[in-house]
């Protein structure tokens, strides 16, 4: 005898509203906060940049993730595939990251004769 195998769609339609009311969501504060630009959060500096600029790199980072889990359907391979794509990504963006934070205050501070703002 023969086993069938039914493969039964599932509809994704009320997790991908989620996922998209998420991602706008996360959107609009970053939009609003770069708008608005918060004293205490612009004017106070961790690790040569300003809190502002962590919050714009760390929200930056959950909405790559968040695009990569669900819309590239990450979340539905094995864990080595996983860990190997996603792990690299965010080693590449955090050295990355640190390597623009300290060319950019360099620069800023060998720069700052020169520029009027």
């Amino acid at each position: 005898m023969a086993q069938e195998h039914v493969h039964e769609h599932e509809s994704h339609a009320g997790l991908i509203w989620k996922v998209f009311g998420v991602l706008t969501l996360v959107t609009i504060v970053e939009v609003v906060l770069g708008i608005i630009r918060p004293d205490v959060l612009y004017l106070h500096n961790f690790m040569s940049t300003s809190w502002l600029n962590w919050i714009f790199i760390i929200l930056t980072i959950v909405k790559a993730y968040g695009i990569t889990w669900y819309f590239m359907h990450m979340k539905d391979e094995k864990a080595g595939l996983r860990r190997a794509i996603v792990w690299t990504g965010i080693f590449l963006i955090c050295y990355l990251t640190a390597l623009l934070l300290i060319e950019g205050g360099y620069l800023s501070r060998m720069l700052i004769e020169y520029t009027r703002w």
